[in-house]
């Protein structure tokens, strides 16, 4: 003979399967974002992570003068003397300022948020791979450092110079700017002077790069001051 099957122990496996939740499936990596705040990957060096990503800053405060050469010397290979780099030009007009200061922008907002789903997803305060806080930091010095001009010092020619890059058509990234906003961010960024470690408490993303951003705006003192020198 056949058992008889319980109604009552059918009607509650029922229930249950109908209220086993279905099984959540593991989050994604937010490969994007990774990407973003490790600098191409630049972050996950065992040693000095916060060094390289400081070098990348500094490879972007020379990267819009150097692609508006190369063009330039590709179009205006027969007539170099069109291309006029005038003491006097105008803030409005100065397209590697206005360039510079939109690039700053861009890399603390787009910093801002790639390290905040970075933060998030692996439940990390301030995770050492993440160093676009570093290449943040790190530009801006270069651009407050020598974007704002020492008024009562003679500006020199692009053509005396021979710089690196420029930040402004008045001030050229010579080597030594460069090591010396190289240096004096690092020293700011390790030391963190208030309120730099108290930013560090931000929520988020914010928290990861506004500390960052202080210690490059007290790099940024340090080298005007530098070249109000003289240097």
């Amino acid at each position: 003979m056949n058992a008889k099957t319980d109604p009552a122990a059918s009607d509650d496996s029922a229930a249950n399967s109908h209220n086993t939740p279905h099984p959540v499936p593991p989050p994604t990596n937010p490969h994007f974002a990774l990407f973003v705040a490790t600098a191409g990957g630049l972050g996950y060096f065992p040693k000095a992570p916060g060094t390289l990503g400081s070098l990348v800053g500094l490879v972007l405060a020379l990267l819009p003068s150097w692609i508006f050469f190369g063009l330039s010397a590709a179009i205006f290979a027969a007539w170099h003397d069109m291309i006029v780099f005038s003491e006097s030009s105008p803030w409005h007009a100065d397209p590697f300022l206005w360039t510079q200061i939109l690039l700053a922008f861009f890399i603390a907002g787009l910093g801002v948020r790639a390290s905040d789903r970075v933060s998030k997803r692996f439940r990390e305060k301030d995770p050492q791979y993440v160093v676009i806080d570093e290449v943040s930091g790190q530009h801006l010095t270069l651009l407050l450092g020598c974007g704002i001009p020492v008024w009562w010092r003679v500006a020199q020619s692009f053509w005396n110079t021979t710089p690196l890059g420029l930040i402004t058509l008045r001030s050229a990234l010579n080597w030594k700017y460069l090591l010396l906003g190289f240096i004096l961010f690092r020293v700011f960024d390790i030391w963190k002077p208030f309120p730099a470690r108290q930013a560090e408490s931000l929520p988020g993303g914010w928290g990861i790069m506004a500390d960052d951003w202080i210690a490059g705006i007290y790099a940024a003192i340090g080298l005007w001051l530098a070249r109000a020198a003289g240097l």
